[in-house]
């Protein structure tokens, strides 16, 4: 074979990869462009063609989870930062909802392709616009209800003159290709939705709001965009490498598995080039946060490219709403446990009935132990996704009557904002149990309103919310959190006063107000919106 031959073997593939890119970016310069020449249809009238437009990807914006919270106070501070100083924005937001009627105008932006806009008034010289991506189906009044669901869950108010799009997926939604190996399985749907989703919708900016940093590749690689990230939590973390090799059981470490040394050192060496894969992709973006001390130190680990620009952005607890709750030394509180979390595994409310089956036996002939309408409780309040959750939630009251306390356990789901407000302000005790929590807002908010709070002895709450033994407690073992509960009920309560004092003190840290600020001083100093158009 001749060097020539040779040379065209060797120098084709990547010629034909760079080709392929070349006509993937013309394909969205194109979509880009089309939308630019629409923009007062698809908007609002006072919005011009050289905003910038930023789009979030959040398929699950509807529902009520810290992730949620995050995205709304995001909105809203954009909202001031429009009103405020003038930002040429407009904002998207992804969402596999489905639109329904009278959910906004509709306009078409290419055949087969419709955004729902949500048009404003806005005042001149201040065009900004938020878009979201999202898979809820749409229904009837379905904007109207998502923004009181966002003020009742949350307290946050859209701001009204901040023109927002609704960019639904519902029907882009694929299953993920395969069940085995979920980690690859889910990325490659995120992948997938995220390409289905900025072919509807281009944006200057992509902003990730979930942990998909798999779809980086689509939005900077493949559309152009400049691509900005808030983590909750890494896909995959140097502790699951760990949990792996240490073969140790877990909610994401099957007995089967943990128990083979051969399917562990597979499992390994999946978990291995993933997370190299995972550290390649998350290099894509120009804007990294991160939502607390332990994400910041996994990101930049696995981050290699972008691991001095990680900035860390505490999420926005709502401390102020719980202010006016009473901790006067005459008050009196219910011998109430509260738990705050969505009914997913890694919560391991499991292991929260078992530790309230200990404190039981620990308090038998107090008090607190009568049977009777006033003694001990372990309340859940969550909110529950989907069947998944719902199951969760039988097999857990079917633990509670094993362990012979269903009758002292009460589980509060998908209610609003102010009846999970009313138990914080009538309970002692606050519970959490999520192993390496990436950072744990619903802590924040049981310390703000004064529940002598015992959390799990990592991640987030270990590393920047907790203070051992001054503002709360932490814990490992159900006989560990039993010791503490057990100690907090029987002690005088003049003493549990001080600590929930001191408690909410600490969590004014995380409060709406620092998130706001952090968070605009982070968009404006990693220069993400910075020339994009002029």
């Amino acid at each position: 074979m001749s060097l020539p031959t040779l040379l065209l073997l060797f120098l084709l593939p990547p010629l034909l990869v760079l080709l392929f890119l070349l006509l993937v970016r013309i394909h969205f310069w194109y979509i880009r462009r089309r939308a630019l020449q629409t923009t007062p249809e698809r908007f609002s009238p006072s919005s011009g063609k050289n905003d910038t437009t930023i789009a979030f990807y959040h398929p699950h914006c509807s529902a009520g989870g810290g992730g949620e919270r995050v995205l709304w106070k995001s909105v809203e501070v954009l909202g001031a930062m429009r009103e405020e100083t003038g930002l040429p924005l407009r904002v998207a937001i992804y969402t596999i909802d489905r639109p329904r009627e009278n959910y906004g105008k509709v306009h078409t932006c290419r055949p087969n392709v419709v955004i729902t806009a949500v048009t404003f008034t806005c005042p001149p010289g201040l065009p900004l616009r938020v878009a979201i991506y999202t898979i809820d189906r749409p229904r009837e009044n379905y904007r109207k209800e998502l923004f009181q669901h966002v003020k009742s869950r949350f307290s946050i108010v859209v701001p009204p003159s901040l023109p927002l799009a609704f960019v639904h997926l519902h029907d882009d939604v694929r299953p993920p290709p395969f069940r085995r190996f979920s980690m690859i399985a889910e990325s490659i749907q995120t992948v997938g939705l995220a390409w289905r989703a900025l072919r509807k919708l281009t944006p200057d900016v992509y902003v990730d709001t979930t942990g998909a940093a798999f779809t980086f590749f689509a939005a900077r690689c493949l559309a152009g965009c400049r691509v900005g990230a808030y983590v909750h939590y890494p896909t995959i973390s140097t502790d699951m490498l760990s949990m792996v090799w240490e073969r140790r059981p877990s909610y994401n470490n099957d007995t089967a598995i943990a128990s083979n040394r051969v399917t562990t050192y597979f499992k390994l060496a999946y978990y291995t080039a993933f997370a190299v894969a995972y550290g390649l992709v998350g290099s894509l973006a120009s804007l990294v946060m991160v939502n607390s001390t332990w994400t910041k130190e996994h990101v930049r680990y696995l981050w290699r490219g972008v691991a001095r620009e990680v900035r860390t952005v505490y999420p926005p607890c709502d401390t102020a709403g719980l202010r006016d709750i009473d901790l006067s030394d005459g008050v009196r509180r219910e011998d109430w446990i509260v738990s705050i979390g969505q009914f997913r595994p890694e919560k391991d409310h499991a292991l929260q009935i078992r530790a309230f089956a200990l404190l039981l036996e620990k308090l038998e002939g107090t008090t607190a132990a009568r049977s009777e309408e006033g003694g001990v409780e372990l309340v859940l309040i969550g909110s529950c996704r989907n069947k998944e959750d719902e199951g969760r939630v039988t097999a857990l009251e079917a633990l509670a009557a094993e362990l012979g306390v269903a009758s002292r356990v009460k589980f509060v789901l998908n209610e609003p904002y102010p009846t999970l407000k009313r138990y914080l302000a009538r309970g002692s005790i606050g519970l959490h149990t999520m192993w390496n929590e990436h950072f744990g807002i619903g802590v924040v908010e049981m310390m703000a309103a004064g529940l002598v709070t015992v959390a799990h002895n990592s991640g987030g709450p270990k590393m920047d919310i907790v203070r051992d033994g001054e503002t709360g407690y932490l814990a490992r073992t159900a006989e560990e959190y039993a010791d503490v509960m057990a100690t907090v009920l029987k002690r005088g309560e003049k003493e549990n006063v001080v600590m929930r004092r001191k408690a909410r003190e600490s969590a004014e840290r995380f409060s709406d107000e620092v998130y706001s600020e952090s968070f605009r001083e982070a968009v404006l100093r990693s220069g993400i919106l910075d020339g994009i158009r002029t």
